[in-house]
């Protein structure tokens, strides 16, 4: 086939520059790691020995990790005093961890995946999956990191009232489990914003309920959550007000199941909150950057879990709102509906 000489020279550019991104990753996770970035917020024009003083790290190394940063646009660079800055914009998503836009944790997610690709190219040729539980640590605390500043933003204020008369029922005093709750970000900001209700996260991996327990404790609000261990399809309790799924629904074996197992579960007056990755029904609506991220999050994580489940129906990311929808009615749910949405999240609602 003849070559598009100008096409071969775009790709060739796009490619370098991702290899590049790949690279920087690792450094975004040192940068966190370190406090580097913490150190150059606020402080503004900043030699590498300035840096490393303040951190308690080699200069040799601050001063390359700066040049690296320079290179892609994360700090700024002047050459006649030789010094870096960090702007306010990129302190913003890589310093203030109370900010919306804090992103280090994505980029502990992208380095725990990368260290685990043997793991995945293997079940690409067996077909069989890849546990949430057999990747690497630092996607656990890289995935509550990413998602919780998301979920501080939007959960209290935006998602919960979104859905009919819940946020009346949690005012009041309800019960709310938190399948799937992880290091339990969401089912503590729920319990710090709703006082007098009560609060159960369920997690079938024991090394995340044991730092939710510790999170809850550091949070105040221990007394009104637990966590346990406990699978979607097994987790106890009847009447519960409000059930909520985060971002974990298509990683399940049998979502169907899980659907039902939630529906024998809630009072039946009670709410399904499905929270899942923002995607449109066909691939090439998906075909963008949130979309992309999705996507190769999903094959390398998502896809693999559920792989590695009973069923294995493997809805991926970017299942999308319609085929959620046959998932929750075929679990016998009957009333389904989009009940706001962000850039980056689809909140559903489901109901007996």
């Amino acid at each position: 086939m003849a070559i598009d000489e100008a096409k071969l020279e775009e790709f060739v550019g796009r490619a370098v520059g991702e290899m590049g991104a790949a690279m920087n990753a690792a450094l975004v996770v040192i940068g966190d790691k370190l406090g580097l970035y913490k150190a150059m917020a606020g402080a503004g024009p900043l030699t590498s020995a300035e840096v490393a003083k303040r951190t308690g790290c080699a200069e040799r190394y601050v001063r390359e990790w700066l040049a690296a940063q320079a290179a892609g646009g994360y700090v700024t660079y002047d050459a006649a005093a030789r010094t870096y800055t960090l702007p306010p914009e990129q302190a913003s998503c890589l310093a203030d961890e109370s900010s919306p836009t804090f992103l280090p944790g994505g980029f502990q997610v992208v380095a725990a995946v990368l260290k685990d690709e043997h793991k995945v190219a293997e079940a690409f040729r067996t077909g069989k999956g890849v546990g949430w539980h057999e990747h690497d640590p630092g996607l656990f605390e890289g995935t509550e990191r990413f998602f919780r500043p998301n979920y501080a933003t939007h959960l209290v204020s935006e998602w919960i009232p979104a859905l009919e008369g819940v946020a009346a029922k949690l005012e009041a005093g309800a019960r709310v489990a938190d399948v799937g709750c992880g290091h339990g970000a969401s089912t503590i900001l729920m319990a710090a914003a709703y006082p007098s209700s009560t609060f159960v996260g369920f997690d079938y991996h024991e090394p995340s309920i044991s730092w939710a327990r510790k999170a809850a404790s550091r949070a105040g609000v221990g007394g009104r959550v637990c966590f346990e261990v406990a699978s979607s399809k097994a987790y106890p309790g009847k009447g519960y007000d409000l059930v909520a799924f985060f971002d974990c629904l298509h990683d399940m074996g049998d979502p169907v199941g899980a659907a039902r197992h939630v529906l024998s579960t809630l009072d039946r007056d009670g709410t399904w909150m499905i929270v899942e990755p923002f995607a449109a029904d066909g691939v090439e609506q998906n075909l963008n950057p949130v979309g992309r991220v999705y996507y190769s999050a999903s094959t390398m994580i998502c896809t693999p879990a559920s792989l590695a489940q009973e069923v294995g129906l493997a809805l991926g990311a970017q299942a999308g709102e319609a085929r959620l929808r046959e998932v929750v009615t075929a679990g016998g749910f009957t009333r389904f509906r989009r009940a706001t949405e962000t850039p980056f999240n689809l909140v559903l609602e489901a109901r007996p």
